[in-house]
C-alpha cells in the first residue's frame, strides 16, 4: 500500500477518533482498490483484535495506520453479509459491520419534499426504524442536522461513546446509519459535534418513544404490528361532518385524574408486575396509572357520563410534570409515563370501541430549552429563530418554532398527520394560537419585531396553520381541529380557500369569561349585567364556536367552578347546575374539565387526584346525574346541536327581563323541523305564573329541569309540562304560564299529540285529586 494512502488513511482515522468525520462510508466497509482488489476497513475503538468471517474463511485484520482501524485485502467484493469477530477488554463477540450497508434510506424525492416542506409522512424516513437490509435485521437511523460537523449514534450498544458509530452525511443535511443487530427497545441518542467544536447529546426529534423522566434517552419503537380494531369507527368519522353532530367533550389530565398505589402494582397480561412510575411531588407510595389501567377506569366513566369525546391534555413526551404537558420535547412519542406506544394505541382503540372520540392537545407554538431537546439542536438555531424578539416566550421560558423554515414547518405538519394516522386520534385542540398569530404577544414595546408590512401579525405562523389544517382535512375530512384563540382574529374557522386559518372549531373565550364573570356576581347585581348572558348570541355565528370551561379556569388561585359561585352551599350547587344547563342549551359544541362534572370543591392540583370522595355526598352526585342527563338530552334533541352555526338554530323569546334575571329562547333544527324552548332563571327567587310567548298552540313537555330532586334541587316544576294559553306575548300568539324555580334552567318541547283533557287527568292524578 502506498505511503500517500497510509497518510490519507491516518488523517481519516484521526478524524474518526475525534468525532470529526462526516462521510465514514467513504473510507470504511468494503472499498475497491485501484488494482481491482478490495479492502475491508473496520472502525473498532478500543478493540484489540478483529477477524473478518467470510464464506467460511477467517481473515485476521491488521491496523497499519491507526490502532482502531482494522483492515484486510480480499480478491472480490465481500458485500455486506460478512461478520466480524471482535475482541475488546478480554470479551469476544460477533457482529455485522454497519459500514458494509450502504443503501441510501432517504431517496431524492423524500429529500425534495422535505426541503420544500411537503413531506407529509416524513416520520417514515426520519427517526429510528427497525429494518431489514439485505436480510440482516437492525435499526435504520435518520436525522436532519444540516449545520453539524459530525453526528454519531450513541446508546447502550456503544456504552454511550460517540466514537463508535459515526453517521453518514447525505444531501440536504440528512445523516443516516444502519446499525445491524439492534432492535426495538434499544436506548439511544445522537451525539452532535458542531462547527464550533461543541458536543451535544440530543434525543431524537422523531423518536417514537422516550425513557421515563427524568431519563432522557430515546427508545427504538416499532410502528408496525399493532392490530387496530376501529376501521368502522374511522370510516364513519370521515364520512360525516362533525359540525353537524353532537360534540360533548370531557377534558382531562391523565396524570392527575386518579393515581394508583405501589401496594397494588399493575400486573402485565403475562402475570408479571410492572415497575411503577412515581407520581412526582405526590405523597410517597402514589404512582401513575398505566394506559391499560386508565382505559379500565376512564373509558367506562366517560361513557357513563355520556360524553362524545375525551380531550387529553398534551400526551407528547415532556420532561416536567408541572408543565401539564405543554413543554414538549418528544413531539412524535406518547409519553412513557403511562406505558408504551402500543398501550396508548390500545387506549384509543378501546375508546373507539365504546363510541368515544379522542382529541389531543397539540402544542406547535413553542418548545422548552431542555438540553436534550430541539433548542440549538445542531449548534445553530435550527428549529427556533435566532433573534429572541421573535424566537422566545420569555414569560414561559420557551422557544418559538421558525415557521418560515420549510423543514421545521414539515416537522410540525407531518407530526399532526402522525398522530391521526399512527395513533388514530380524532381531533386536536391547538394550544395558545394567539401566541402564534401575534409577534407582540406578551411582549412590551421594543422587544418585538414587526413583519415586512410593519404589522404585528406573524404571517409565517398564519401560513403554517393554514398548511397544517389544509393537510389535516385532506387526509382526515371528519377530524376536529379546534383553536384556542383568545382574540378577534378573523376567519379562524373559515376554510383556507377563503383566506381563513382552516380550523373547524374555535373555543369561545369571550363566552367563558362573560359567563364566569356573571355567575361570580352576587345574585342581586346580576340584573345590571344581563348582557353577559346575552352578548355571545350577537356574535355566535361569526365563527364555529365551542363553549369551553377548561383547566385554565380552575387553577392558580381561580378556585374550582363550585366556589366561584356566590351564596350558601345550596345556592352554589344550584348555580353550577344552572350554568351547565345553560351551556348545554346555548349554541356551540361543549367542553368541560374533569371534576366539573361533580362540582369538585378544591382547585385542580396537577400532583393530586380529583376529589373522588365527594361523590358520596348527595349534592355532588346530583351534579353527576345532571351531566349524565344533559348529555342524554343533548344527543336526543338535534335542535340542540344540528344548527349550532347558523342563525336558524337560535331564536330569542325574551332577553330583556333584567328585573327578574330571566332569559328565554328557542333552539331549532331546520332538517327535521324540531325545536325546544329554554327558560333560565338566574336568581335565587322563584317566579310563579311567569309567562313567556310560544309560537304554537298545544302542550309543552318539560324535558329537563335543573332543579330536579335527582340533581340535588328542590324539585319544583310544572308537573311535567304546560298547555299554552291563547294569550299573545313576546310577538307570539300563544304563551305559557310557568313556575320558574330559583336558579334553574328548564327545557320544554311542543308535543302535537298531547290532548288537553288527557293532560288534565294526568296532572290531577299526580296531585292526588281532581282539577276543575
Amino acid at each position: 500500500m502506498a505511503l500517500a494512502t497510509l497518510d490519507w488513511m491516518t488523517q481519516d482515522a484521526e478524524r474518526l477518533a475525534q468525532c470529526n468525520h462526516d462521510h465514514p462510508q467513504a473510507v470504511l466497509g468494503p472499498q475497491q482498490l485501484d488494482d481491482g482488489r478490495w479492502v475491508v476497513r473496520v472502525w473498532m475503538p478500543d478493540a484489540s483484535r478483529v477477524v473478518l468471517l467470510h464464506q467460511g474463511h477467517e481473515h485476521v485484520l491488521e491496523n497499519p495506520h491507526h490502532a482502531w482501524v482494522f483492515e484486510g485485502e480480499l480478491n472480490s467484493n465481500p458485500g455486506s453479509l460478512y461478520r466480524l469477530r471482535v475482541e475488546r477488554a478480554g470479551i469476544t463477540h460477533e457482529q455485522h459491520d454497519p459500514y458494509a450497508f450502504r443503501q441510501e434510506w432517504m431517496g431524492a424525492m423524500d429529500r425534495h419534499l422535505f426541503a420544500e416542506g411537503n413531506h407529509h409522512h416524513i416520520w417514515q424516513r426520519m427517526g429510528a426504524h427497525p429494518h431489514v437490509q439485505e436480510g440482516v435485521a437492525g435499526v435504520q437511523f435518520c436525522l436532519w442536522a444540516p449545520n453539524a460537523r459530525s453526528v454519531s449514534v450513541i446508546g447502550d450498544c456503544t456504552n454511550w461513546d460517540g466514537r463508535h458509530l459515526p453517521m453518514q452525511q447525505r444531501l440536504g443535511g440528512i445523516w443516516e446509519l444502519f446499525v445491524p443487530g439492534l432492535g426495538a427497545g434499544a436506548h439511544y441518542k445522537y451525539e452532535i459535534h458542531t462547527q464550533q467544536g461543541h458536543c451535544y447529546e440530543k434525543a431524537d426529534p422523531y423518536g417514537f418513544q422516550h425513557e421515563v423522566r427524568p431519563a432522557q434517552a430515546s427508545v427504538v419503537a416499532n410502528l408496525k404490528g399493532y392490530q387496530w380494531g376501529d376501521d368502522a369507527w374511522l370510516k364513519q368519522r370521515d364520512n360525516r361532518n362533525p359540525l353537524e353532530q353532537p360534540v360533548s367533550v370531557y377534558e382531562m389530565h391523565m396524570g392527575s385524574w386518579m393515581h394508583g398505589s405501589w401496594d397494588e402494582p399493575y400486573i402485565e397480561a403475562d402475570g408479571t408486575p410492572r415497575a411503577p412510575v412515581p407520581a412526582a411531588d405526590l405523597k410517597p407510595g402514589a404512582r401513575l396509572l398505566t394506559y391499560p389501567e386508565l382505559a379500565d377506569r376512564v373509558i367506562p366513566y366517560v361513557k357513563a357520563r355520556g360524553f362524545t369525546h375525551i380531550e387529553l391534555m398534551p400526551m407528547a413526551e415532556h420532561p416536567f410534570d408541572g408543565s401539564w404537558g405543554y413543554q414538549v420535547t418528544g413531539f412524535y412519542a406518547p409519553t412513557s409515563r403511562f406505558g408504551s406506544l402500543n398501550e396508548f394505541r390500545a387506549f384509543v382503540d378501546r375508546c373507539h370501541a365504546e363510541g368515544i372520540g379522542v382529541i389531543l392537545d397539540w402544542v406547535p407554538g413553542h418548545f422548552p430549552k431542555d438540553a436534550h431537546g430541539l433548542a440549538f439542536f445542531d449548534g445553530s438555531h435550527l428549529y427556533e429563530h435566532s433573534d429572541p424578539r421573535i424566537g422566545e416566550h420569555k414569560e414561559w421560558g420557551t422557544l418559538i418554532f421558525n415557521y418560515s423554515r420549510n423543514e421545521v414547518r414539515n416537522f410540525l405538519v407531518a407530526n399532526l398527520v402522525f398522530w391521526f394516522e399512527e395513533l388514530h386520534i380524532d381531533g386536536i385542540r391547538v394550544d395558545a394560537v394567539a401566541s402564534m398569530l401575534y409577534r407582540d404577544y406578551l411582549r412590551p414595546d421594543g422587544e418585538w419585531i414587526a413583519n415586512e408590512h410593519g404589522g404585528r401579525e406573524n404571517l409565517e405562523a398564519v401560513r403554517f396553520l393554514q398548511q397544517a389544517n389544509s393537510v389535516l382535512f385532506h387526509y382526515f375530512p371528519g377530524a376536529l381541529s379546534i383553536a384556542e384563540e383568545s382574540t378577534t382574529w378573523p376567519l379562524v374557522t373559515m376554510p383556507t380557500s377563503m383566506g381563513g386559518l382552516g380550523f373547524n372549531l374555535k373555543w369561545n373565550m369571550g363566552w367563558m369569561h362573560d359567563m364566569l364573570d356573571y355567575f361570580e356576581l352576587d345574585h342581586w347585581f346580576r340584573q345590571f349585567h344581563q348582557n353577559n348572558i346575552t352578548f355571545s348570541i350577537w356574535y355566535a355565528h361569526t365563527e364555529n364556536f365551542m363553549l369551553a370551561l377548561s383547566h385554565d379556569e380552575v387553577v392558580h388561585g381561580k378556585s374550582h367552578l363550585l366556589h366561584k359561585m356566590p351564596g350558601s352551599d345550596e345556592l352554589k350547587f344550584a348555580n353550577v347546575r344552572a350554568l351547565l344547563t345553560y351551556m348545554w342549551t346555548h349554541p356551540g359544541k361543549k367542553t368541560i374539565f374533569m371534576g366539573m362534572e361533580f362540582a369538585q370543591r378544591g382547585e385542580w392540583n396537577v400532583w393530586g387526584d380529583l376529589e373522588w370522595d365527594k361523590l358520596q355526598h348527595r349534592e355532588h352526585q346530583g351534579v353527576v346525574n345532571l351531566v349524565d342527563d344533559l348529555n342524554a338530552l343533548y344527543k336526543s334533541e338535534p335542535a340542540l346541536w344540528r344548527n349550532d352555526f347558523d342563525s336558524f338554530g337560535f331564536q330569542w323569546i325574551d332577553c330583556d327581563d333584567t328585573n327578574h334575571s330571566v332569559v328565554s329562547f328557542m333552539r331549532r333544527d331546520e332538517k327535521e323541523g324540531n325545536w325546544v324552548v329554554v327558560v333560565c332563571n338566574f336568581t335565587p327567587e322563584g317566579h310563579g305564573n311567569y309567562r313567556i310567548g310560544v309560537p304554537v298552540d298545544g302542550f309543552y313537555t318539560e324535558l329537563f329541569n335543573s332543579d330536579g330532586a335527582r340533581y340535588g334541587g328542590s324539585n319544583q316544576g310544572n308537573l311535567g309540562g304546560k298547555f299554552s294559553d291563547d294569550w299573545g306575548m313576546h310577538s307570539y300568539g300563544q304563551s305559557l304560564d310557568l313556575c320558574l324555580p330559583p336558579l334553574t334552567v328548564m327545557v320544554f318541547k311542543h308535543d302535537p299529540n298531547r290532548q288537553r283533557e288527557a293532560a288534565k287527568d294526568e296532572a290531577a292524578a299526580k296531585l292526588g285529586g281532581s282539577l276543575g
